[in-house]
């Protein structure tokens, strides 16, 4: 029989949507999903009907600090499910109701990125993580993690498994002589390195040019601090949406993330679809499980923009490097499918349920 499986999760984000469809055409798994809300206030992403498996639950949130928290009433009857997959905020009063008291009794996982924090209040909002059935870590870096702080549930890897075709499909730009094009994606964002990288493309010499995909944030005071010389050679396209991203991904030559800190990335699955070199920080999750140094990019220490000038210079002294590693880029990416995370996830719930 399917493994009745209900996934508890906040917003309804593309990456997410890609594995529950696949999930959702596996034999094995008869899939519900239940949404904390239907976008959040600052979502980058365009609302889309739910499919027949998901649903949003009555609720509302408020503010909590720099925090939202939710609470919702009345629940869905997860009993009916044999095992429950929270993928929700430790500051939720739904996700701490039914760690601690709502799924007694019942097969649950908790599935997440690496959690931050620390301190009393931090360790008592984990705690029910201790008795989890099974913990579901977004990549290598969360799943050791994870094994520190909570060694009793059993554990899986499984990163961020998006639907690629969109960029795998775009052909790869004809790179011109004399330029090396990077690209970045994401906010504007001290968090995302963003000032890192304007220090470290100072550096450069004519040749390189940066392109900027992303929310404008704080750029224009860190565009200030650039010279005017590097400046000319940046282009900031603006925010777009995702359905747009594959024709500007294949604008570039090579991807650049240089997060002071990323719980994984989706934008590092992007590159690789689109067969671009990455080059990103050693905070960044996605990173150390989808760039191998030397063979499809370069990682570096984070907030060392010297560091990062170094590997955006590889590029310019070897451009022979970018389809080389670009195409190492785009045979792994076929390895992050959605349909891959489905299988996946397929073996991790039967063991789930076999406990």
């Amino acid at each position: 029989m399917s493994i009745r499986v209900a996934f508890v999760s906040v917003v309804p984000s593309p990456y997410q949507r890609d594995l529950f469809h696949a999930l959702s055409q596996r034999a094995e798994v008869a899939l519900r999903v239940f949404y904390m809300e239907a976008a959040s206030p600052d979502s980058p992403w365009p609302e889309r009907p739910l499919a027949g498996y998901e649903s949003v639950m009555p609720g509302r949130w408020f503010a909590l600090g720099s925090a939202r928290c939710h609470w919702h009433w009345p629940l869905p009857d997860l009993r009916a499910f044999d095992v429950v997959v929270l993928n929700t905020l430790t500051s939720s009063l739904t996700g701490q109701w039914l760690m601690r008291a709502g799924l007694r009794g019942q097969r649950w996982m908790f599935w997440g990125e690496k959690l931050g924090g620390g301190g009393w209040l931090h360790s008592r909002l984990t705690a029910p993580l201790h008795r989890a059935h099974a913990i579901v870590a977004i990549g290598s870096v969360a799943a050791r993690d994870y094994a520190a702080r909570f060694p009793e549930p059993r554990r899986y890897s499984i990163p961020y498994h998006c639907d690629l075709a969109p960029f795998l499909a775009a052909p790869r730009r004809v790179r011109a002589a004399d330029e090396v094009v990077f690209l970045f994606c994401g906010q504007m964002i001290a968090r995302k390195g963003v000032d890192v990288l304007f220090a470290a493309f100072a550096r450069l010499d004519a040749r390189a040019r940066l392109l900027l995909v992303g929310r404008e944030a704080e750029l224009p005071a860190m565009l200030g601090a650039l010279p005017e010389s590097a400046r000319a050679r940046v282009e900031y396209a603006g925010f777009q949406s995702p359905d747009a991203l594959p024709r500007f991904f294949a604008q570039a030559d090579v991807f650049v993330l240089p997060s002071r800190y990323d719980g994984w990335g989706v934008v590092v699955n992007q590159a690789l679809g689109a067969g671009l070199p990455v080059v990103c920080s050693d905070t960044v999750g996605a990173g150390h499980d989808l760039v191998a140094d030397e063979t499809n990019g370069l990682k570096f220490p984070s907030s060392d923009d010297a560091a990062l000038a170094r590997c955006m210079q590889r590029f310019l002294d070897a451009p022979e490097l970018i389809a080389e590693w670009g195409d190492a880029s785009r045979a792994k990416a076929h390895e992050y499918s959605p349909e891959r995370g489905a299988g996946k996830w397929v073996d991790a719930l039967q063991e789930v349920c076999a406990l």
